[in-house]
């Protein structure tokens, strides 16, 4: 056998030991789990071990049939177990297929088919930074974004805590506008100039590092038609006098990363600041709200 397969070792035991027998075959192992299969203070708990090439079977049956009987305990059933081989490269690419939201089609460099007639392509791979169109919230701020290109026309955009840069690419297509993209994050900062690059509009899309609107382009390049912010309810509500100063009258903002149960709190927020909801999305627990600055 290669030293660099992959083998499991696996015993159950009851919670109160699970510490002992976890540092027993822990000295043989690459990575260790704990999970709790039976409630309960005597419940049991697997304990998972994995180790590069097949370990010394001998030495794990001793050190586990010592301690069990050091601690009164019946011996456990100990396996071991080499781990199937597996192409993590092409399981990593089957996880996320193409993704359809409005006329946006999000696929990752390894997709081989055509970008569907009609419908906006944008290369975005799962990478260090959020933003793959696979979760509720990103899709549904491609939803809003894709509804209000039909409606509205745009001079500036916004895109804050842009992530990987996909909805500030989703703006730049649907509109052929420039998006200034802000992330306080370096490496999402990053990866959005390299997408921006990847889907060829890297002259429409301008991206920054800093701390939100307190970034100079901001204020520079503003006041914004469009505003997509795809960040938490917490950080939304305390930003919404920010959003309301930077977005132009009649404007719309598109802000998701909120759970259903927190709209309230991030309508509030905006309402005091003279923002209106002009639409809601919800896609499972998630929801995304479109609201819109009086002009």
């Amino acid at each position: 056998m290669s030293d660099s397969e992959l083998w499991r070792v696996a015993l159950t035991v009851p919670q109160t030991h699970v510490a002992p027998f976890a540092d027993a075959v822990g000295d043989f192992a690459a990575a260790l789990s704990t999970f709790e299969i039976e409630e309960g203070e005597r419940g049991a708990w697997l304990i998972e071990a994995t180790t590069h090439g097949e370990p010394d079977r001998a030495r794990l049956i001793a050190r586990v049939a010592v301690l069990a009987e050091a601690l009164g305990l019946p011996e456990p059933e100990l396996t071991v177990e080499p781990l199937p081989r597996l192409d993590w490269l092409t399981r990593s690419y089957q996880s996320f297929p193409p993704i359809r939201a409005g006329r946006c089609f999000i696929y990752g460099s390894h997709y081989e088919g055509e970008v569907p007639p009609g419908a906006v392509g944008l290369l975005v791979d799962a990478a260090t930074a959020f933003g793959s169109g696979e979760h509720a919230t990103t899709k549904g701020c491609l939803l809003a974004i894709d509804r209000l290109r039909r409606r509205i026309g745009l001079g500036r955009a916004l895109d804050m805590g842009c992530g990987s840069g996909i909805l500030a690419l989703a703006i730049a297509k649907l509109w052929r506008r420039r998006v200034l993209a802000v992330d306080i994050d370096e490496e999402s900062v990053r990866v959005a100039r390299l997408n921006a690059r990847r889907n060829q509009v890297p002259g429409l899309v301008r991206a920054r590092a800093g701390n939100g609107y307190q970034v100079a382009d901001v204020g520079r390049m503003g006041p914004y038609d469009l505003i997509a912010a795809n960040i938490l309810a917490r950080p939304l509500a305390r930003m919404a006098p920010d959003l309301r100063r930077h977005l132009a009258p009649g404007g719309h903002a598109v802000l998701s990363g909120l759970l259903i149960r927190q709209e309230n709190r991030v309508l509030h927020a905006h309402r005091a600041q003279g923002l209106h909801l002009a639409a809601r999305l919800r896609i499972g627990d998630w929801s995304t709200l479109v609201l819109r600055r009086r002009g």
